[in-house]
């Protein structure tokens, strides 16, 4: 119970942090503002998370907070999928990593709001209102580039082409993890996005390797540097306060 949550923790806080990175660097000052409204809705996720995350470990005296669990794992223990980790990239990258994970999210929240776990449920149903807005705004952006001009549509098929092998993660089971829940979720999530990818002229690789790991501990070398950076100023000075 308690690596479920982390892991769904653990996905927003690190995608926070990328999206992060486009702060005051977006295309257009309309959506620079966009990604980082999406940014800070990931985080306040990740902090709902986190908090349940501490209540649930603090037991036998041990003292958890939303901040240790942020900023005191080293990456061996965090239990994000392998894709929201990777470097931001360009812009079309960014918005289609945004997209298959909010598709993903929609999906598995719209079962967890049905939780016998009233604090699971409670979080999910308060997230999916979000999540909606997240889907829309990056579909569009998706269609908008896709289709777009040649050079538009050659970044987001590179972009496909790049993030597709990390897709197949979100519904490989891990021991805190239902196999046939995973296999029905990636049934319907590839039912949302092939049509859209479809309508975008984009082209689905095929026999892709899929690249997995994350959710037992096992990241990609670009993790260490990300929480490197993140979890800085905690490591240099403990406890620190504002």
């Amino acid at each position: 119970m308690i690596n479920r949550i982390l892991n769904l923790a653990d996905n927003n806080l690190i995608l926070c942090q990328r999206n992060g990175e486009w702060c005051g660097h977006g295309p257009i000052l309309e959506q620079d503002i966009a990604i980082t409204n999406i940014t800070l809705d990931l985080l306040g996720q990740a902090r709902l998370w986190y908090q349940y995350a501490s209540t649930l470990m603090n037991v036998d005296n041990n003292s958890y907070s939303e901040d240790s669990l942020a900023y005191r794992r080293n990456e061996r223990e965090f239990l994000n999928i392998l894709m929201v980790e990777l470097p931001k990239g360009n812009w079309g990258f960014t918005i289609l990593r945004q997209y298959f994970f909010s598709q993903f999210q929609f999906l598995l929240y719209s079962r967890l709001k049905n939780s016998g776990d009233t604090t699971v449920a409670a979080i999910a149903e308060k997230s999916l209102k979000e999540i909606s807005y997240h889907i829309k705004w990056s579909s569009e952006w998706v269609l908008r580039l896709g289709d777009g001009t040649d050079e538009s549509h050659e970044k987001m098929q590179d972009a496909l082409d790049d993030l597709w092998p990390y897709t197949g993660e979100m519904f490989i089971a891990a021991n805190f993890e239902n196999e046939d829940e995973c296999n029905e979720l990636k049934i319907e999530w590839l039912q949302k996005v092939s049509p859209l990818l479809e309508e975008a002229t984009l082209n689905i690789p095929e026999n892709t390797f899929m690249q997995t790991g994350g959710k037992s501990g096992i990241h990609t070398e670009h993790l260490g540097y990300l929480l490197a950076e993140m979890q800085y100023l905690q490591r240099a000075y403990p406890d620190a306060k504002w």
